[in-house]
């Protein structure tokens, strides 16, 4: 694997790290193919139950290189498919994996870099850490997913401003705003978020995912189809070792040992 991509499992989570800490983690086409090897990795590796994505330096993710971007434009090649190729590839994964994913954001989060983040499901900022949807800033729409992301975490209204004036949000406004879970010092971020991947690496896996297909599923339907999708993943859970293992850990009055399955 390409070493602008860094993957590491132990205590049940795997951590990407993405790592071109000089140009404040930018993409270019070898980070985006071994981002994308490294999170379909984590999706299909049994010995990791959460996923931390984070950034190496002072940034998180610059967004697209746009030194590459300008050589291709050059040479005619427009977004060279990136966007199909990589990109999308990308974000579905990540939203899609059957275990909770979390971005550590030690820095700037902007473009693509903050889609990445608005694709996980939880959020940690370092209190100096800063968004921006960056797109409009040199021309273009949104991609990687913001579109869909960002407007399910703060409204049509609030995301429209967001991208339509690409301004930096701060660690605090984007708590205050739904875009972060939680705001720590910088110095803390490792370890807060190693705690809550810890946490949630010991956690009924299968239940998780279902809390992710239920939202997902019920942002795009009505009641009466999320009540039936509900119903299915009820059932589905209600099969596992973890929840009658929980079941006979309550009626015992003790506390429940989740194994994932």
């Amino acid at each position: 694997m390409s070493q602008t991509v860094l993957y590491d499992v132990s205590e049940g989570v795997a951590t990407i790290t993405l790592n071109r800490p000089d140009a404040m983690n930018s993409l270019t086409v070898e980070m985006k193919v071994a981002l994308r090897e490294a999170v379909t990795r984590a999706a299909g590796d049994d010995a990791a139950r959460s996923m931390v994505l984070t950034g190496s330096g002072r940034a998180f993710c610059a967004g697209q290189d746009l030194r590459e971007h300008a050589e291709n434009l050059e040479a005619g090649r427009g977004l060279a498919d990136t966007v199909k190729d990589h990109y999308n590839p990308i974000v579905r994964t990540i939203a899609e994996m059957p275990k909770p994913v979390i971005a550590a954001v030690n820095g700037v989060a902007a473009g693509a870099g903050a889609s990445l983040a608005f694709a996980c499901d939880l959020r940690v900022a370092a209190e100096k850490a800063s968004f921006a949807t960056a797109f409009t800033k040199i021309g273009l729409a949104p991609d990687s997913g913001m579109s869909w992301t960002l407007q399910r975490l703060v409204g049509r209204a609030k995301a429209a401003e967001l991208l339509m004036l690409g301004d930096p949000v701060r660690a605090d406004r984007a708590l205050e705003l739904g875009l972060v879970t939680q705001v720590v010092p910088g110095d803390e971020l490792e370890s807060a978020v190693r705690a809550l991947a810890i946490r949630l690496a010991a956690g009924p896996t299968t239940a998780y995912h279902a809390v992710k297909q239920a939202l997902d599923h019920a942002a795009t339907h009505d009641l009466p189809s999320a009540l039936e999708k509900e119903a299915e993943l009820q059932d589905l859970c209600a099969k596992t070792s973890d929840h009658q293992n929980a079941t006979a850990s309550f009626l015992k009055k003790e506390q429940p040992i989740f194994q994932g399955r």
